[in-house]
């Protein structure tokens, strides 16, 4: 089990870990001198355990901000979620029927009028072709 050093509040402390767990140590005890070196500039020199149990608790407090914050960040999604699988649950909407003329009611009437037309002018070629 590997031992390394961290320094919290200008003090250095031996602690084991797991091995491979070295980087999330230096990462916390980080977060931990942080607050630490707050309340130094703030309050100045103090006894080891009041500065840790102090900045732990600053610690604790942003940590349950962060929580709160999840916690309404999910119920919003929940929420959200909920919305579209309504949505997606819901019928399709009836289509609306809209009948649109293919064919204006005069124009059958105007093509049987020219087919009459066609018809007669060619009769009337035909007559004149076979008397010639």
């Amino acid at each position: 089990m590997p031992e390394i050093t961290i320094h919290i509040g200008g003090r250095g402390f031996e602690v084991s870990c797991q091995v491979g767990e070295e980087s999330y140590l230096q990462s916390a005890a980080k977060m931990l001198d942080d607050e630490a070196q707050v309340l130094s500039d703030q309050i100045g020199r103090m006894p080891e355990a009041r500065m840790l149990l102090m900045a732990g608790l600053m610690l604790a407090d942003k940590t349950a901000s962060v929580e709160d914050r999840i916690k309404e960040v999910e119920a919003e999604l929940a929420e959200r979620v909920a919305e579209l699988e309504a949505l997606r649950n819901a019928p399709a909407p009836e289509p609306e029927r809209i009948e649109v003329p293919v064919v204006p009611p005069q124009v059958p009437e105007t093509l049987a009028e020219l087919a009459a037309r066609a018809e007669a002018l060619a009769q009337h070629l035909d007559e004149k072709t076979a008397a010639t």
